[in-house]
C-alpha cells in the first residue's frame, strides 16, 4: 500500500502559551513596553527575563537584546574586536554569524568542519596561527557541539577569546556543562524557529562583569544600567559609561513577557524535541547510503532539527532526491546547492566574506541534508516522514 503524503507544515510552531498571552496583554494594557519605562517598585519584564535566564543558564550575568545577531555583534564589540581584525568562525553556519563579524568591519576567517558537522580543531589551530586572530565566534550550527573540553584547552593555549553562538543549542551541554558557558560569552536567539519563540529577540550571557558592563552600554541602556535583572555592579560601569556608543538594540517588555513562561517549560520541550529527533534518526540510520552525524556520549543535544549526509552524492542526484521528497510533502534543505534558498546558504554565497578555500567543508556540504522538527509534529508524523525519506532514497539514491 502506498504511503499517504505528508501534509503538515515544517514551519508551524506551537501556539504561544496562554500564560504568555496573558502576560503580553498585561504589558500592552500598561502601555509600558519599553524596558526602562517602569512604575515605582516595578521590575520590568525584560529585567525579570534576564534574572530568570541567568539562573537557568547558570551564568552570573544576562542581557536581553533585540536579536541573536545583535547579541553576537554586541559580544564581539564588547570583547574588543575592531575594524580589520581577523575573527575565526565555522565555515558551516548561517549567514548572520559571519555577518556579525562583517558588520563590525572585521574579517571572517572560516574554519573547516568535520563530517560530524563540528569545527575541525586542527584546522582551527592552523588558521589561528596563520591569521593572528585572537577571537573565535564558535557556531554550534544545527545543534552540534564539538569536543568542548578540548576546544577550551586549545583556546587557552592559543590565547583565543571564545564567544559561543548558541542559537541552536539553548539547553545543550557537554559533560553536563551547558553550551554558552565555555568561553567569555554565550549568544542565544529567541527568533520563531529557535527554542524560545518571541518572533525575534536575543540573550547574551557571561560571568565577566567588565565585559557585560560594556555590552549593556552598547545595547542602549543610557544611564539605566542599574535596571537589569542580572547585570554587574555599578562599579563595573565607572570607566566606560560615557565612552561606549549606544546601539539601541534592547529587548522590549512585550517580547520578554512572551518568553518568561516558555522558559519555565523549556526543559520539557527539549525532551519532546529529542524524542522526535531520535525516533527519526533510528529510522534513517538503517539505510546504507545515509550517514547521521556522530553524537558523542558527552553531548546532550536539543534535537529541534535533524541532519543527515549522503556522502559522494552527485548534484543532479541530490536535486532529484529533493524533488522526490518534496513531492511526498517532506521539506528537506540541501547545503550543496549553488544558490542560497530561504534561510539556507553556504560560504560561497556570502559575498561580504572574502572567498576562502575550504575543500573539506565543501565535500561535507555537497551531501548534507537538513530538516526542521517542530513540536507540532507527533511521533507518528516522524515515522511517516522517515518512511517517505527511505522510499525516496530507494527510488533515487539506489537508482543513481
Amino acid at each position: 500500500m502506498p504511503l499517504p503524503p505528508f501534509r503538515r507544515s515544517f514551519t508551524q510552531q506551537e501556539p504561544i502559551p496562554e500564560e504568555a498571552i496573558a502576560a503580553a496583554l498585561a504589558v500592552m494594557r500598561s502601555g509600558r513596553l519599553h524596558r526602562y519605562n517602569t512604575a515605582p517598585g516595578e521590575e520590568a519584564e525584560a529585567a525579570a527575563l534576564e534574572r530568570e535566564f541567568a539562573a537557568w543558564q547558570g551564568a552570573r550575568h544576562c542581557l536581553a537584546v533585540a536579536s541573536g545577531g545583535q547579541a553576537m555583534q554586541i559580544a564581539l564589540r564588547a570583547a574588543g574586536v575592531a575594524p580589520g581584525d581577523p575573527v575565526l568562525t565555522n565555515a558551516f553556519t548561517l549567514a548572520p554569524v559571519p555577518g556579525a563579524i562583517a558588520a563590525l568591519g572585521a574579517r571572517p576567517v572560516l574554519v573547516e568542519i568535520t563530517e560530524d558537522l563540528v569545527l575541525d580543531l586542527d584546522d582551527l589551530a592552523a588558521k589561528a596561527a596563520a591569521s593572528g586572530a585572537r577571537v573565535l565566534l564558535l557556531s554550534h550550527m544545527r545543534g552540534h557541539l564539538c569536543d568542548m573540553e578540548r576546544l577550551a584547552a586549545l583556546a587557552a593555549r592559543l590565547g583565543l577569546v571564545v564567544i559561543e553562538d548558541c542559537a541552536h543549542t539553548m539547553g545543550a551541554a557537554w559533560n553536563g556543562r551547558k553550551s554558552g558557558s565555555f568561553g567569555l560569552a554565550g549568544c542565544f536567539s529567541t527568533q520563531t524557529y529557535k527554542h524560545l519563540n518571541a518572533g525575534e529577540g536575543g540573550l547574551l550571557t557571561s560571568d565577566d562583569p567588565a565585559f557585560m558592563a560594556r555590552a549593556t552600554m552598547l545595547s542602549g541602556s543610557y544611564m539605566f544600567y542599574d535596571r537589569h535583572g542580572a547585570g554587574p555592579d555599578e562599579a563595573a560601569y565607572a570607566g566606560i559609561r560615557l565612552e561606549t556608543p549606544n546601539l539601541s538594540a534592547r529587548m522590549d517588555n512585550l517580547r520578554a513577557a512572551i518568553l518568561r513562561p516558555q522558559l519555565r517549560t523549556l526543559d520539557a520541550a527539549i525532551a519532546r524535541w529529542n524524542a522526535r529527533h531520535d525516533r527519526l534518526a533510528a529510522q534513517l540510520s538503517g539505510h546504507p547510503a545515509i550517514r547521521l552525524p556522530r553524537r558523542p556520549p558527552a553531548e546532550s543535544y536539543v534535537g529541534s532539527s535533524i541532519q543527515f549526509l549522503v556522502p559522494g552524492i552527485a548534484a543532479d542526484t541530490a536535486r532529484a532526491f529533493l524533488a522526490e521528497t518534496a513531492r511526498r510533502g517532506v521539506e528537506l534543505k540541501w547545503f550543496g546547492a549553488e544558490e542560497p534558498a530561504g534561510f539556507t546558504s553556504a560560504h560561497r554565497s556570502w559575498r561580504f566574506v572574502a572567498p576562502q578555500a575550504l575543500p573539506r567543508t565543501d565535500r561535507v556540504l555537497a551531501g548534507l541534508f537538513d530538516m526542521r522538527l517542530p513540536l507540532t509534529f507527533t511521533l507518528e508524523d516522524c515515522d511517516l516522514i522517515g518512511a517517505h525519506i527511505l522510499e525516496a532514497a530507494a527510488a533515487v539514491l539506489e537508482a543513481a
